[in-house]
């Protein structure tokens, strides 16, 4: 995949999360980064649980779960 697609899912996948876990995005370098970041979490998290999406949609869903996850971790070690 592309350098372009991945700056795109990300910063779709980044907003997606913020709006589920937060109700908000954090600005577009924080999207990507969150998005990025959480595409590798959610493809590990994914192939553990023997999933796999392919194509445009399933890297988008996949980097959403795991920017989910992500944001969840930090909101968890952050409360403490």
């Amino acid at each position: 995949m592309g350098l372009i697609a991945w700056l795109i899912i990300g910063g779709l996948a980044g907003w997606l999360a913020g709006t589920i876990m937060r109700g908000g995005g954090f600005g577009i370098l924080g999207n990507i980064g969150v998005g990025v970041v959480g595409a590798v979490i959610g493809g590990s998290l994914f192939r553990l649980l023997g999933l796999q999406a392919g194509g445009f949609v399933g890297s988008l869903v996949t980097a959403t779960a795991g920017a989910v996850v992500l944001l969840w971790v930090i909101t968890k070690v952050r409360s403490r």
